[in-house]
């Protein structure tokens, strides 16, 4: 797949200073530009890259100024990073998706697909499934029964979704996720046992949801665990029964709430957060890596530690521990001084 300078430019409403009929056939990372490739520039840091290698075409900054030659056409938009990800939408689409349906792959009694629908080798679709126009099921996939998944879906290979469950529109589910797998729920019997609580209720997954590669999310105990609008989930998270996450929330890899854990809406976890049972956290909360939280949030906070707290307060008592010895020795000499 090809496509000259200007028609990327025009795509991303960007302006060309150098060679606009120059020809791209693939995006690149700035340290390997070479002929043919179309990188970008966002982060300072990485300037030094421009003059280095040689690729057909940088996006920069509309205020970007080199400092050295450049060999490379550059095309200036608002917003750089903004931009690439257009550009790299754009020729994900150009990549003709599969069509069709396997012989290799079943369908239950009842169900219904959409049009434009592709079902790959061994998908599963069980009994009374409704699937949307567009959605793209890929080999391995099993939908259980009286799911619903909605128009323009992606599920990759091997994702595997329980009964009962809903995805809406325009949602990617990537490979090994598992969605409505029983929630971990078990009584104490008094004899050092525990007895299994069924799981009864489902997942409900809102429109534009991305769920990354190996991520659980569990069927709630009655009711539903829910994922709403817009939320990105990352790869090897776990959301346990009955967790609620707002919309265009973000949450990192290997974070997980516990059951009935919610989460407000456009909220940022960071990677290895912790998130205990029955506690709720606040919009717009930025929770920072690592961190363990035991209880409720409020709005518009920034958390830090485990357990965690206030961010500004938590980076004082960093600092503290970083200087405890001294303030031993310190305060050491200071009871015998007062000994004499």
């Amino acid at each position: 797949m090809q496509l000259t300078v200007k028609e990327i430019a025009k795509i991303l409403k960007g302006t060309v200073e150098g060679n606009e009929d120059a020809i791209v056939w693939k995006p690149s990372k700035i340290e390997e530009g070479e002929e043919g490739s179309i990188t970008f520039l966002a982060n300072p840091k990485y300037t030094h890259f421009l003059y280095t290698t040689h690729p057909t075409a940088v996006i920069v900054d509309r205020k970007f100024q080199p400092e050295q030659p450049v060999t490379a056409t550059l095309i200036r938009v608002d917003n750089p990073y903004m931009s690439v990800a257009l550009m790299l939408h754009t020729w994900n689409k150009m990549n003709r998706p599969p069509k069709g349906r396997s012989l290799r792959s079943a369908i239950g009694r009842g169900s219904r697909l959409g049009k434009g629908c592709y079902l790959g080798e061994y998908a599963v679709v069980g009994r009374n499934v409704r699937i949307g126009k567009n959605v793209m099921i890929y080999p391995q996939v099993y939908v259980g029964d009286n799911c619903t998944i909605g128009d323009n879906t992606i599920l990759y290979a091997g994702v595997k979704i329980y009964r009962d469950c809903e995805v809406g529109a325009n949602c990617i589910i990537h490979s090994g996720a598992v969605i409505g797998a029983d929630g971990f729920g078990f009584a104490p019997t008094g004899d050092g046992n525990y007895s299994k609580i069924d799981q009864i209720g489902n997942v409900v997954i809102e429109d534009d949801v991305e769920i990354g590669a190996n991520t659980c999310v569990d069927r709630a105990t009655m009711g539903c665990t829910r994922i709403c609008r817009g939320s990105k989930i990352d790869n090897l998270c776990q959301l346990a029964h009955n967790v609620v996450i707002g919309e265009s929330t973000a949450m990192a890899a290997q974070s997980a709430v516990a059951g009935s854990g919610k989460v407000g809406s456009h909220c940022v976890i960071a990677g290895q957060v912790g998130v205990v049972g029955h506690i709720t956290v606040g919009d717009h909360v930025t929770i920072a890596a690592q961190s363990g939280v035991t209880r409720d949030v409020k709005a518009g906070s920034t958390m830090l530690g485990s357990p965690a707290m206030d961010a500004a307060k938590q980076k004082k008592i960093f600092i503290y521990q970083r200087n405890l010895e001294d303030i031993v020795k310190r305060l050491e000499a200071l009871e015998r001084s007062h000994e004499m």
